[in-house]
């Protein structure tokens, strides 16, 4: 069979989405990738053999007026261009990753009256994925959703290979390793105040900080100035050989990194986005934390609140308990999606033969 993945802009929704591609691919079916040509994109699928269309569409939310119309008017040109590629291309059905991207490519298999699937990776559905929902055969999700649909399937987020690796042997090791990242743009709020928090702890700690892109010099001398041991670069290229390094992360709540974190059976303390759209990062890390693999800081709740739950964690080892835990569903996500729209297209296909 064939089938189109589309995702768009930002690896959250990227790499689940050739997680799954890269699954059918090896399961003998091709594959078609819509996506809107970001650079994250064109690097990763540049790893990959699928098919690739580029369609330019734009988001949106956060849109002034002017760029709310031009999204608009681009949905009929993509659709027009994605019901070309359906019919050239025999595509047999869709699984959408979320990203505006989605929509017009989803509009265009409903017109086509072919079968669609979404992925949500994060606890609340995305604008893109709440339309597309509605026509759905099954909606995969990372998390129990915070709202309730009909044909829902909770699968995990489907992560990248180098992720599925054996859990590193237990350190015992009176120094507690850190690894802090505020994604590949950083954090300003976790570049400020995550070193003040350290300063006074009681307990000798080791810091490894992606702080992104120009960020680094001001972040060393902030370590330095407060005697903290810190590693500190604008991006790490292998992210799990941190994660498996460290007896704990600080970092965001978004989706995929949550996921990666707690599959290699590492714990976080968590600082939700506050921005993030309909809040969706907090309801992401409330998920993590009620698998008793981390804990919450919010911003609102202050430096000292911080300080605080850092001291506990060090001082009381609270990383153990979290690494008691691993949370395997990440790890079969893309199998067990690849083989639940496969199975509902072969049922499909038996139904229709038999009429």
């Amino acid at each position: 069979m064939k089938i189109l993945v589309s995702a768009a802009k930002t690896g959250g929704h990227i790499f689940p989405a050739i997680a799954v591609g890269n699954k059918l691919k090896h399961n003998g079916h091709d594959i078609v990738f819509i996506g809107s040509g970001a650079p994250i994109e064109i690097n990763a699928l540049k790893k990959t053999c699928f098919s690739y269309y580029l369609i330019s569409m734009e988001g949106f939310r956060g849109k002034n007026f002017l760029g709310k119309i031009k999204s608009l008017l681009l949905i009929p040109i993509s659709i027009f261009k994605i019901l070309k590629i359906i019919r050239n291309e025999k595509i047999d059905a869709m699984i959408g990753f979320g990203g505006f991207i989605t929509v017009p490519v989803g509009i265009a298999f409903y017109i086509s009256r072919k079968p669609i699937f979404i992925h949500e990776q994060n606890a609340v559905l995305g604008s893109a994925n709440k339309l597309l929902g509605k026509f759905s055969k099954i909606i995969f999700s990372a998390f129990k959703l915070k709202e309730t649909f009909k044909n829902t399937c909770i699968t995990g987020n489907p992560i990248r290979e180098e992720f599925r690796t054996d859990i590193p042997k237990e350190d015992y090791s009176e120094i507690t390793k850190i690894y802090i990242t505020g994604g590949s743009q950083g954090s300003e709020y976790i570049n400020t105040n995550i070193p003040m928090a350290f300063k006074g702890l009681s307990k000798k700690i080791l810091v490894k900080h992606q702080c992104g892109k120009g960020k680094d010099k001001d972040l060393k001398d902030l370590y330095k100035k407060f005697n903290i041991e810190a590693e500190v670069k604008d991006f790490y290229e292998n992210p799990e050989s941190l994660i498996s390094w460290s007896d704990f992360v600080i970092s965001r709540a978004g989706a995929l990194s949550v996921s990666e974190v707690t599959s290699l059976s590492k714990g976080l303390l968590m600082i939700p986005l506050p921005s993030a759209i309909d809040n969706h990062q907090f309801y992401n890390a409330k998920h993590i934390e009620d698998l008793n693999m981390g804990l919450i800081h919010e911003e609102k709740d202050g430096l000292d609140a911080l300080k605080k739950k850092i001291s506990t964690i060090v001082n009381q080892k609270t990383y153990n308990k979290w690494k008691i835990h691993r949370n395997k569903n990440h790890l079969e996500s893309a199998s067990i999606i690849a083989g639940k729209v496969i199975e509902y297209l072969e049922q499909m296909k038996w139904i229709f033969l038999k009429k």
